[in-house]
């Protein structure tokens, strides 16, 4: 199994604890990495009034039962539960519309009018299109041709 299916695995496995035991708090994304030896399984959480470390504490020790009862993970791994930062990744089409007027970053895998990254504020998301400001002007990417999207602090040329 990839490292990407057993994150997409491990997504599907907890996301219901989501809508349980943790329903104040939103899975943002699950990454599994290998760093070095060590394998590391990340698991990134947010809520609107911002983690803190009693949140973390309290989603590893539900998740940390889930997967130790369910045993999906062959290999020894380190769990970290934690924030996904003020950068955080767009994952979900929901997002899109949740963060409408915030600077996104947004990487696409083949170009777009000649240009592979777009730094603008999200108008939204409209028929599988991210709309984004760009100075004086709306861009529309194809949500399928999206590689990577985050918030953003830094404007473009700065």
């Amino acid at each position: 199994m990839s490292n990407q299916n057993t994150a997409e695995m491990i997504y599907e496995l907890i996301s219901p604890l989501f809508n349980k035991e943790l329903k104040e708090l939103e899975l943002v994304d699950v990454e599994y990495k290998k760093e070095g030896t060590n394998w590391y399984l990340r698991i990134f959480i947010d809520k609107d009034t911002g983690i803190s470390l009693d949140d973390c504490q309290q989603a590893s020790r539900v998740i940390e039962q889930l997967i130790d009862d369910k045993d999906p993970i062959l290999t020894s791994y380190f769990l970290e539960v934690s924030s996904p930062g003020i950068e955080r990744p767009l994952k979900k089409e929901s997002d899109y519309e949740k963060y409408k007027n915030k600077l996104v970053k947004i990487k696409t895998y083949g170009p777009i009018d000649g240009k592979k990254e777009f730094i603008g504020e999200l108008q939204g998301l409209n028929d599988g299109q991210i709309v984004l400001q760009l100075d004086n002007h709306l861009v529309s990417i194809p949500l399928d041709k999206v590689a990577s999207a985050n918030l953003t602090i830094e404007k473009e040329g700065e």
